[in-house]
């Protein structure tokens, strides 16, 4: 099966993808204690092995321990240098794209893989990718900056997207329109004027600066401040406080849809 896709930059670093693992273990981890095949597919991994190791340690510490990671790459050069990383059945790694190498796995996690698309391309990506998961499956689709400081994914489904996290490393966080930045692809062109993520970005940064006056506390009580307005002012923030410490903050896809 010729993998679908094109070779991505492979820019990759320890712990870039430590937020969405740890998001993933929270939020996704029900899903794959009960699947009959604990089976997680990393898409697109990089120039290195390094993400998809940290994401099979991080799910069979927080999730269950006979989680299996298949790393997928187009290049073969790649798949090649993460062989003296695998771990079989644990962890191994393919060749494949999103035609998911004939797997059909639980979770697929495809970060900072469809930055380089055009917008337009998008949602097929996804459906070639939902099309293909397990029953019940679900896919965690984003980006990140190069050390994971900032970040941004949705969880879709066979029926689309369901929800946006914005995660963010407070200790190192000027604004929250820094985030703009690391929008998935399918936002990251409709941060302009008109646009339900720009309304969310610019309330959200709104409520930061009104909540100055918590800084000497931190930014995570900052940060706390400013989701808990946000979402009082009415948009459906779906996590609570628990997570909004971890500079998290998720809301369901219909509120940011683009128009």
């Amino acid at each position: 099966m010729r993998p679908q896709g094109v070779v991505t930059r492979g820019t990759t670093n320890p712990n870039r993808l430590r937020r969405v693992d740890n998001w993933i273990v929270e939020t996704c981890g029900g899903r794959l204690r009960d699947a009959a095949d604990p089976l997680v597919v990393d898409l697109g991994y990089g120039a290195t092995p390094v993400t998809a190791v940290e994401l099979r340690a991080r799910l069979a510490a927080g999730v269950r321990a006979d989680v299996r990671v298949v790393g997928l790459e187009i290049d073969p050069v790649r798949v090649a240098a993460a062989q003296p990383a695998a771990d079989p059945p644990r962890l191994t790694f393919a060749r494949g794209g999103f035609e998911l190498a004939g797997l059909r796995p639980a979770l697929v996690r495809a970060c900072n893989v469809l930055r380089q698309y055009d917008e337009a391309e998008v949602a097929a990506a996804w459906r070639t990718i939902t099309d293909r998961l397990a029953p019940g499956g679900l896919l965690v689709e984003g980006t990140c900056d190069e050390l994971g400081r900032l970040g941004g994914w949705l969880l879709i489904d066979s029926d689309g997207p369901s929800t946006l996290t914005l995660a963010a490393k407070l200790g190192m966080l000027g604004s929250p329109a820094e985030l703009a930045e690391r929008l998935p692809k399918a936002l990251i062109h409709r941060n302009v004027p008109g646009e339900r993520i720009h309304d969310l970005l610019r309330d959200l940064d709104d409520a930061w600066r009104s909540a100055a006056g918590y800084a000497p506390f931190g930014p995570r009580q900052r940060w706390l401040r400013a989701v808990a307005a946000v979402r009082d002012a009415g948009w459906p923030v779906l996590d609570g406080p628990r997570r909004w410490r971890h500079g998290e903050l998720t809301v369901g896809w219909p509120a940011i849809a683009p128009a």
